[in-house]
């Protein structure tokens, strides 16, 4: 195991722990509250979270069971993760708890046992187990934002979130194929503030494009937790333009974002 990839699951686990402290003694019907994505609550983005990772444990250890997986997937792409996630949300809040936290700990060994340079399958392209823990780290800081809103709780936000933005700027070509649309021939450049107020940066100084703003803001957008107009981030150039307008550093077809904030 790499020290890189052992840090990324040290945050996964701290992250983890964040969201389950919010969760142990929350009553049942804290469980049903909605959260701000459409037709979930909180029981739903847990089961989603728990399926997610069991898949990806799937992915690294059971070949069958993983092509059992992406044909079921195949059966309904647009649908497929609305219904499993429902489906296990339905399940008592105890008992869903329990399978979470089976989940994202068989996940963090399965990963940290991973034979180095061997790739694991999923939905997207083939990945490393670090990039495996990373994308885990972004879904599931992404989904802890939705239940902290759905019970009023401000989320603590910590410099882990570079995971966020980290995947966030890797995926920018992505997010342009998704909407059908001509990946940029160039790099961007892109300056986001962390929480701590260091600076972030990735791609060339002298790139005629780029992005800048508060990293909180850049991974929100990135992960459709906000519209655009409602964060700080400033684009320059017109690909980089549209790129903050398309932006999405999940798997599958793009998302219907947030709407605008009123006021």
């Amino acid at each position: 195991m790499t020290d890189l990839l052992d840090g990324v699951l040290a945050d996964l686990d701290a992250e983890g722990d964040r969201l389950e402290k919010l969760l142990v003694d929350l009553p049942a019907d804290g469980w049903r509250r909605a959260t701000p994505a459409a037709g979930w609550d909180v029981a739903t983005q847990v089961a989603h979270l728990a399926w997610t990772d069991e898949a990806a444990v799937t992915a690294a250890t059971d070949a069958p069971g993983w092509q059992t997986l992406v044909e079921e997937a195949l059966t309904d792409p647009d649908g497929f993760v609305d219904e499993v996630a429902l489906e296990g949300g339905r399940a008592a809040p105890a008992e869903l708890l329990v399978r979470w936290r089976a989940a994202r700990t068989a996940l963090v060994a399965t990963l940290r046992a991973h034979p180095a340079g061997q790739r694991l399958p999923w939905f997207g392209p083939p990945m490393s187990a670090t990039s495996m823990a990373t994308a885990r780290f972004m879904e599931t800081w992404a989904h802890s934002r939705d239940v902290h809103d759905a019970l009023g709780v401000e989320p603590e936000v910590t410099d882990r979130i570079r995971h966020v933005a980290h995947l966030g700027v890797r995926t920018r070509d992505f997010a342009f194929l998704a909407h059908g649309l001509e990946a940029p021939g160039e790099e961007f450049r892109v300056e986001l503030t962390a929480p701590s107020g260091d600076l972030w940066a990735w791609g060339p100084h002298e790139a005629p494009q780029g992005v800048q703003g508060a990293a909180l803001d850049f991974c929100l957008l990135v992960t459709q937790r906000i519209h655009r107009d409602d964060t700080t981030l400033v684009a320059r150039g017109r690909e980089a333009n549209a790129w903050l307008g398309i932006a999405q550093c999940f798997a599958g077809p793009p998302g219907e974002g947030r709407e605008r904030r009123d006021g």
